[in-house]
């Protein structure tokens, strides 16, 4: 069997930023640091740096001896930052750049007294973030149900890790509803790529491993693609998932991995694949 790795598996570039920024502190030794929720949807990286002392609380009221925070890649809500802020921690802002940049299109838009409609999982992290830039009458579109009835001016932004083809499906739907559109294609371009490469791949192979954290947005949606071309696919977050009756007959192998899993994962899963006849 041969075993074919998406050569976009992996850590994006907003993630490795963060990680690197996180574990540049672990090294310092610094007490009292913590990341405010995981910084990144992957448990084996979450405890690699609980580990090294850096660990995740979910608020501000859980510890006591907070002395700074590390803002995760997803970002947070702009009223909880004003609280961290006026509550004398020091910010650690590991915040995507291209999340940042959807929080700011999601302000523009209402400061333009646009409706601002977001396309993502409403209990995403990074929408509930996104959410709090918009007005009170934001509307947050998944691309599944159909749009609500929407006012004359609307705005669009996009969670990061969304797909194109679902942008295209809410705008094609909101041409009906609205008079005047305005859209941030916000959607990361490793996002993009990553879907594109996985898809191109599921097409040539007899079975696919998605790696990548149970919780993770983006490594779910490639999980989805794969099952919707009808290829044998599992969701793994490590080698020890891994059971060789899903391989039996199986000539060609494709790995992909979502952008918050590591390198060292990826590897370990390959070689584990080749212990057992890859």
């Amino acid at each position: 069997m041969k075993i074919i790795v998406a050569k976009m598996a992996g850590f994006c570039f907003g993630v490795k930023r963060a990680i690197d920024i996180a574990f540049h502190i672990a090294n310092e030794k610094r007490k009292g640091v913590y990341t405010l929720g995981p910084i990144i949807h992957n448990p084996q990286v979450v405890e690699m740096l609980t580990n090294k002392g850096i660990s995740p609380i979910e608020d501000l009221e859980t510890k006591r001896d907070i002395k700074a925070l590390i803002i995760r890649t997803h970002g947070i809500p702009i009223g909880l930052s004003k609280k961290i802020s006026s509550s004398g921690y020091e910010i650690i802002d590991a915040t995507c750049p291209f999340v940042k940049k959807a929080q700011h299109y999601a302000k523009l838009l209402k400061e333009e007294d646009y409706q601002v409609v977001i396309l993502g999982e409403k209990n995403h992290p990074e929408v509930k973030g996104l959410m709090s830039y918009a007005n009170d009458n934001v509307i947050i579109v998944d691309g599944k149900t159909p749009l609500p009835k929407l006012k004359t001016r609307v705005g669009i932004v996009v969670q990061t890790t969304q797909s194109i083809e679902t942008l295209k499906k809410v705008l094609t739907e909101a041409i009906e509803l609205a008079n005047e559109i305005k859209v941030y294609n916000t959607i990361c371009n490793s996002t993009a790529l990553r879907l594109k490469e996985t898809e191109k791949m599921a097409r040539k192979v007899d079975v696919m491993l998605v790696v990548g954290g149970k919780n993770s947005a983006n490594t779910t949606q490639l999980t989805r693609l794969c099952n919707s071309l009808s290829v044998p696919t599992y969701h793994i977050e490590t080698s020890s998932e891994i059971k060789k009756k899903w391989f039996k007959g199986a000539k060609y192998l494709g790995i992909t991995a979502g952008a918050s899993t590591p390198e060292w994962i990826i590897k370990d899963i390959a070689e584990r694949i080749r212990d057992i006849g890859g």
